[in-house]
């Protein structure tokens, strides 16, 4: 369930309806600033302008994620998409062990490179070799989830003996979002791919490249998340050709089948229930 824009006081309601109406999983978003003006533009769409208007809320994710674990018993938590390398690893490691821990390991983390080169000015990183230092990150985030000490020494990070505690109680999945070819490579590393807005043939050709980066890496009988925002399912065979396709997770806000994304608090909850209901039921497992 994606919740990208929503105001910050319906997230516990929406997180605890969905949480009994026994949906899997729920997005958090992720921006720190919204700069009043920018030279880059906004990759995912055609103008490059913004999907969203000034002053609309982004709560951090891993603050809101911990918060909405302790109103919860099921529902899992994953950042789509968390910008990466705009942060240091040692803060992420921490954060996202620490919601892992309060969870019971419900947390996943997925990851993007970010977009915005203002943004990582203000936050002191670069924006340069930004992919490459993420991957770094990556792997120097696994040593630190270990829970042992660590010690590591790379091109951007160089780490002495140290340890982090509490590690997560369980494995934390590596979700990588994005549409590039250097994204889906990075997808095929790790846990699971995210998409932006996709129609069920479009995932269909994604998830074909995905397994076959996935089986030059050795890695195609490992389990591998593919959640998709679609841009043309509706109904109960739509969402069954989608899983054919090697969807394994619909990104979405389910009220919106029902009048749109603009509702009052009561209208989302009685949205996402009715999908639960006319949908996922029918789905099943």
């Amino acid at each position: 369930m994606a919740t990208a824009y929503l105001p910050p006081a319906e997230l516990a309601p929406i997180a605890t309806a969905a949480d009994a109406a026994g949906y899997h999983a729920m997005a958090l978003a992720d921006h720190v600033v919204n700069l009043e003006t920018l030279t880059t533009p906004y990759p995912y769409t055609d103008d490059g302008n913004r999907r969203w208007e000034a002053f609309t809320p982004w709560v951090d994710p891993w603050v809101a994620i911990g918060a909405l674990a302790a109103v919860t018993e099921q529902l899992r938590f994953f950042t789509n998409i968390y910008v990466l390398p705009m942060r240091d690893p040692f803060t992420v490691a921490k954060a996202v062990a620490t919601a892992s821990a309060l969870s019971g390991g419900r947390v996943a983390l997925g990851v993007g490179m970010g977009w915005c080169e203002e943004e990582f000015d203000l936050l002191g990183e670069p924006f340069r070799k930004r992919g490459a230092r993420a991957d770094e990150m990556l792997e120097l985030l696994a040593e630190l989830w270990t829970g042992g000490w660590v010690e590591h020494h790379g091109e951007f990070y160089d780490v002495p003996r140290l340890e982090m505690t509490p590690a997560p109680p369980a494995p934390v999945p590596v979700y990588v979002g994005g549409l590039s070819d250097a994204a889906l490579r990075r997808a095929a590393r790790h846990d699971g791919w995210i998409s932006d807005l996709i129609s069920i043939d479009q995932a269909a050709e994604y998830r074909a490249t995905l397994d076959a980066e996935r089986a030059r890496l050795g890695r195609a009988d490992t389990d591998f998340s593919m959640i998709v925002s679609l841009s043309d399912a509706l109904t109960v065979d739509d969402f069954r050709r989608a899983e054919e396709a090697g969807v394994t997770d619909l990104l979405t806000m389910p009220w919106a089948y029902y009048g749109g994304f603009e509702q009052p608090l009561q209208g989302k909850v009685d949205g996402l229930k009715r999908f639960a209901d006319d949908i996922l039921a029918k789905l099943g497992d």
